[in-house]
């Protein structure tokens, strides 16, 4: 798997580095650059990785995997934000509001926005126009008011509210939050490929709650060293996780069912699927 997410980084990273070619040094513009460097490129392998699985060749795919990789580093500028989560560093480096100032972080969030649908609309993609409106249509519901969005919102409410969430309710915020463009990512590939998106949509929802329980886990036993963003934020402000409602070793419990379910909504592919097993293996073990 880390052979395959090599090659995807290296293939997004080109990609970005065409788009990025004709444009300026603008504080906005180098604000883009930076806050695309670094990251796991997991969304992006989730878009690559379910294309190849569909005969779906990489320079094809790899337009949609840029474009999740931009929405979802917008939603990080935007979620370390004063207003948001009130964060100083990211991925190892300061903050891009740090690094410049609000007002600069703003915009370049609602340019890495505005990017991604312009990436899904690349010839080289090489799909129908009814395939393109489909991505393009169902990336704006997961990362609007009834995917990530709603779930930012809800993350905010809880803050103040009186009454902690229970289980199920911080299950339903983390699915709209984290696992909203995560099942996009899957799904995507199957869609840039003409095929049934459902048994990815399957694999990527549990994978996105398994995603979210580790981040909770390494809140607390974390390294910020190794995380590359502060740990120990969600005890201080006493919010409700998947640690404080399940315990330590019960979350760990959790997040290993859901990798086994991940797992088993890959068997229509067989062996093929290995590289995205790995990886639902590797988002419980991860570090950072």
């Amino acid at each position: 798997m880390q052979d395959r997410l090599a090659r995807c980084k290296e293939a997004v990273s080109a990609c970005f580095d065409t788009v990025f070619a004709p444009l300026g040094s603008m504080p906005v513009e180098e604000g883009m650059r930076y806050a695309l460097t670094g990251g796991k490129r997991l969304r992006a392998f989730l878009v690559m990785e379910g294309a190849a699985l569909h005969g779906v060749p990489v320079e094809r795919s790899v337009w949609a995997a840029a474009a999740i990789e931009a929405l979802h580093a917008y939603s990080l500028v935007h979620d370390d934000l004063p207003c948001m989560d009130d964060d100083d560093l990211r991925r190892g480096q300061p903050t891009v509001h740090k690094r410049w100032d609000e007002a600069t972080a703003v915009l370049v969030g609602d340019a890495l926005q505005t990017l991604a649908f312009e990436l899904l609309t690349r010839p080289e993609m090489e799909v129908s126009s009814r395939i393109r409106v489909e991505l393009i249509a169902s990336l704006a519901t997961s990362s609007g008011v009834q995917g990530m969005v709603l779930g930012q919102a809800q993350d905010i409410a809880a803050e103040t509210s009186a009454v902690p969430l229970d289980l199920q309710e911080i299950t339903v915020l983390q699915g709209n939050k984290t696992g909203a463009l995560i099942e996009w990512s899957a799904r995507a590939g199957a869609l840039l490929g003409g095929g049934d998106p459902e048994a990815l949509g399957q694999y990527a929802t549990a994978l996105g709650l398994a995603f979210q329980i580790q981040d909770d886990i390494l809140d607390v036993e974390g390294d910020v060293a190794k995380t590359g963003k502060a740990v120990g934020k969600d005890a201080d402000a006493g919010k409700a996780t998947f640690v404080s409602l399940l315990g330590l070793e019960g979350a760990k419990s959790r997040a290993n069912t859901l990798v086994e379910e991940a797992c088993a909504a890959l068997s229509p592919y067989g062996s093929r699927a290995e590289p995205l097993r790995d990886l639902a293996r590797f988002v419980i073990s991860r570090e950072t």
